[in-house]
């Protein structure tokens, strides 16, 4: 009986998404296929309906998105992107200044505990920092929310702002492979999806983007094209992580604390503000597009901003390497910069 609930549950979330997107797409605004679903999914939750999106779905839509990234990273573009090393790293350590300012700035709005705004506030994956923060407990539930919150007006601010700004680039770096071939598609789905559970079983975190785009990376790179991805396949991963995203919200989600979840939409525009202005002052160091530098220090994830590079011809290999090498690091150095935090903070006391 559960098992056919879940999958009632999914079936209309998967419609009312898929609605959404050809609305979205008939209306021409940006992302059609993860904006719309994204949405209207989280209004129908919010407004009581009950969905749900199984966990298979968010990570087939990530396989989707992963795959088609990796397949940029052309020996020439692999070239590129080392000359930008040092940028990239500049782009990691602004991350996680931002994290902490924002941190800092969402303590003193809410007034919520240091330990859940430093998590809630550090620019990574929802799920990565609510595991890192209830290690160390910080309010895992609040966490969440304020990532879901993030991503949510991330995803609809930049896109809509480069839409009504007319921005659109001319991107120099294309797919390796721009045909499908029925065979090497075969093979690409095989290998990626084998990279995908070897990152799992790695306890990797974003297994489902990183292990298929670092397959398709290989291969790209080494002159192995074996088949571009459907443009299908890549409407059907966006509109699977729409929902993925739509269906974490709860009619509860408006109802408890407004005043932290008021605080977090002030920081996300701060941060928002913040990044937009780095990126700008990076755009001129290092020659870097102003639109793709936006992308690229955006807090926001992987995928999503990936895929407005994508659909805008704006560097989708400098978006997607910033956004990669931060969430490893951030991954990496979270905890260990958390407790450095908490000797500092008690050691002037």
């Amino acid at each position: 009986m559960a098992f056919l609930k879940n999958r009632q549950s999914f079936l209309l979330a998967l419609g009312i998404g898929l609605v959404a997107a050809l609305l979205c797409a008939w209306l021409q605004t940006p992302l059609p296929w993860m904006i719309g679903p994204l949405c209207s999914t989280a209004a129908a939750c919010m407004a009581g309906l009950r969905l749900s999106a199984p966990v298979q779905v968010r990570e087939g839509g990530q396989w989707a998105i992963g795959t088609a990234l990796g397949l940029y990273f052309t020996p020439a573009v692999v070239k590129v992107l080392v000359s930008y090393v040092g940028f990239i790293a500049a782009g990691v350590a602004f991350a996680l200044l931002l994290g902490a300012a924002c941190a800092w700035l969402l303590h003193k709005l809410s007034g919520v505990d240091r330990t859940t705004a430093f998590f809630a506030m550090a620019i990574g994956g929802a799920s990565e920092m609510a595991s890192q923060g209830e290690r160390h407990g910080a309010q895992v539930d609040r966490v969440a929310a304020s990532h879901s919150l993030r991503i949510m007006m991330v995803v609809i601010i930049i896109p809509f702002l480069f839409k009504f700004a007319g921005v659109h680039g001319l991107d120099v770096f294309v797919p390796g492979a721009r045909v499908v071939h029925a065979g090497g598609l075969l093979a690409l789905i095989a290998l990626t999806s084998l990279g995908a559970l070897l990152f799992k079983r790695l306890k990797s975190p974003n297994a489902w983007v990183l292990g298929p785009m670092a397959v398709a990376i290989v291969l790209t790179a080494s002159g192995f094209n074996l088949s571009a991805l459907p443009e299908w396949m890549v409407h059907l991963g966006q509109l699977f992580i729409g929902i993925s995203l739509g269906t974490r919200f709860t009619p509860e989600f408006l109802h408890t604390a407004p005043r932290y979840l008021a605080s977090v939409a002030l920081c996300t525009l701060a941060a928002l503000g913040i990044a937009a202005g780095f990126a700008f002052g990076l755009s001129s160091v290092s020659g870097i597009h102003p639109a793709t530098a936006i992308l690229a220090t955006s807090p926001g994830g992987i995928a999503e901003m990936s895929l407005t590079a994508k659909t805008l011809q704006l560097g989708v290999p400098i978006v997607t390497a910033f956004h990669v090498t931060r969430l490893a690091s951030l991954v990496i150095m979270i905890g260990p910069l958390f407790r450095l935090g908490q000797r500092w903070r008690y050691g002037r006391k």
